[in-house]
């Protein structure tokens, strides 16, 4: 598999399997093959005896009427996998005794004993209900992916799941006492014992080490403000781990990502797969799936892209989940409870540097190191008379320029420059094609038109200029611009600079004092007056 822009993933799995670990998994494999046949009569569509609050609307086009069966066949064996990766860890879901532990707080309740079945055809439009596919699902411990695992099993195929851990190494310091993924891999497993979905636990912590956390210090460091959910989607969770089953057969990966996955024909099998718009479009999440592979995006099954948020939390109470009343995960996906701030600190440290205002060059006071701050951002300058912006870094020099001024209309852009870029069809727009742009996560979209030009960075193969109909004040090196083509996303690229005129200026007298040696001769910082 070819990475345009990027370095591939390196899988390796080593240093996780221990003959405890080992001998827990034949003892797992052997209880699980006595409990097939029970399985078989559990894994039904079922759900708590509630009506619907509110009437759903059905997909669109309405779907043509497919039986559910009421059971599936014996799910995959762990001793084929364990063959296949004789240096995986493997963890199974399959006995109820995993779901606590001495030291853990967290209770989750068996699955309801009195249930009844309930339609969920109107909802099985993303999962390819009527075929019988091996799927592997990535699971989280969080409601969008159980619900998508219930989905694809309701929809008749032979579903595992996977639940990934990709924190840093087994000997980073954590930030907390208590295992960050002993949650949610709690939760994980109650959603898989009750439908009997085999779980296993694949460890790839060195690989987002080495492919996503290494790379997002590094452009820290430079200055630029990187997207690390885009990064771990493409290298890591339909990366490393696509690789990682490859040679298991399934017929898709699938997850709990809001987006749609429209493949080829039957009649036409080499067509190439499309990314469209989900029906939710402020989760919809295409943007942090803009710059997969086409050979990665033919591979996915997004159960959820023809639903909205409501009516997945809806489904997953109605189905009673362990987790239906859990919050959505928030922030930045690695860091899970570890703020932004200290993990900045942990990797690059803190170098006192100077705030200077752009438009006047007066010192106003210190910050702790130009890596602590994106453009545009106004949350932590510590200063008064505010609100205060970013508006550009000295990253040699370490300064970093502030205004009040940061939305006055003459210091707009809508002209910028992108690269490392990444087409699912192969082919680029045309240029001055009219498309749209999102360049940065959530519903809003700007028409853009796009010109082709020749790299100035030997680092990307070639480049786009894009002019916005808009102004946007929040353009940030290091971070993807994702086009479409109406629904459909066409592909993405990095930001790499704004080359519009109206860049937010900096004047001289700023200029000239972030190069001082001495920064002691600026004296104390001056008053700030409020406006």
């Amino acid at each position: 598999m070819v990475y345009r822009g990027h370095s591939k993933a390196q899988v390796s799995w080593a240093q996780i399997v221990s003959n405890d670990s080992r001998q827990s998994e034949r003892s797992i494999c052997s209880e699980r093959q006595s409990g097939s046949n029970e399985s078989m009569r559990r894994a039904m569509v079922t759900a708590v005896a509630l009506p619907f609050s509110l009437p759903f609307p059905k997909p669109n086009p309405p779907l043509k009427p497919n039986l559910i069966p009421s059971f599936l066949p014996p799910p995959l064996s762990l001793s084929t996998s364990h063959l296949i990766f004789p240096k995986f860890r493997w963890l199974s879901s399959s006995s109820s005794a995993l779901l606590t532990s001495p030291t853990s707080t967290l209770s989750l309740s068996p699955p309801p004993k009195n249930v009844v079945d309930f339609d969920l055809e109107p909802y099985l439009a993303c999962s390819m209900p009527g075929k019988r596919l091996r799927v592997a699902v990535l699971l989280s411990g969080g409601v969008d992916s159980s619900v998508a695992l219930r989905l694809l099993h309701a929809a008749g195929h032979e579903c595992t799941a996977f639940y990934l851990k990709i924190w840093f190494q087994e000997d980073f310091k954590n930030f907390w006492s208590e295992c960050p993924w002993d949650e949610d891999l709690k939760y994980a497993r109650a959603v898989c014992d009750s439908i009997d979905v085999p779980l296993e636990v694949v460890h790839l912590s060195d690989e987002y080490w080495d492919n996503v956390v290494s790379y997002i210090i590094n452009e820290y460091r430079c200055g630029r403000t990187p997207n690390p959910d885009v990064l771990c989607n493409t290298r890591i969770k339909f990366g490393a781990f696509l690789e990682a089953v490859q040679k298991m057969e399934f017929d898709y990966i699938a997850s709990g990502h809001y987006a749609h996955v429209i493949h080829s024909a039957p009649d036409n099998p080499s067509g190439p797969s499309m990314l469209k718009l989900s029906r939710d479009m402020v989760k919809d999440q295409t943007y942090f799936l803009s710059h997969l592979s086409q050979s990665q995006l033919e591979r996915l099954l997004f159960p959820l892209g023809c639903m909205q948020k409501d009516q997945v939390r809806t489904l997953a109470t109605l189905m009673d989940l362990p987790n239906k009343d859990r919050k959505d995960s928030q922030g930045i996906c690695f860091l899970g409870k570890v703020k932004f701030s200290e993990f900045v600190e942990m990797h690059i440290g803190e170098k006192e540097g100077v705030m200077l205002e752009a438009e006047t060059g007066d010192y106003l006071g210190n910050h702790r190191g130009f890596w602590f701050y994106t453009i545009g951002q106004r949350q932590g300058l510590r200063l008064p008379g505010g609100p205060w912006y970013v508006v550009g870094k000295d990253t040699q020099h370490n300064v970093v320029f502030v205004s009040r001024k940061y939305f006055s209309l003459d210091k707009r852009r809508r002209t910028f420059r992108v690269g490392s870029l990444t087409w699912f069809s192969g082919f680029c727009p045309s240029n001055n094609e009219k498309i749209r742009c999102k360049v940065r996560h959530g519903p809003g979209f700007y028409d853009c038109g796009i010109k082709h030009e020749p790299s100035k960075d030997d680092k990307y193969e070639d480049c786009l200029e894009v002019h916005l109909n808009e102004d946007d004040q929040g353009l940030a090196a290091g971070q993807f611009a994702a086009f479409y083509h109406g629904d459909i996303c066409l592909g993405s690229g990095i930001i790499l600079d704004s080359c519009d005129a109206k860049t937010f200026p900096i004047c001289s007298r700023a200029l000239e004092l972030a190069k001082l040696e001495d920064k002691s001769k600026l004296g104390k910082p001056v008053r700030i007056m409020n406006l």
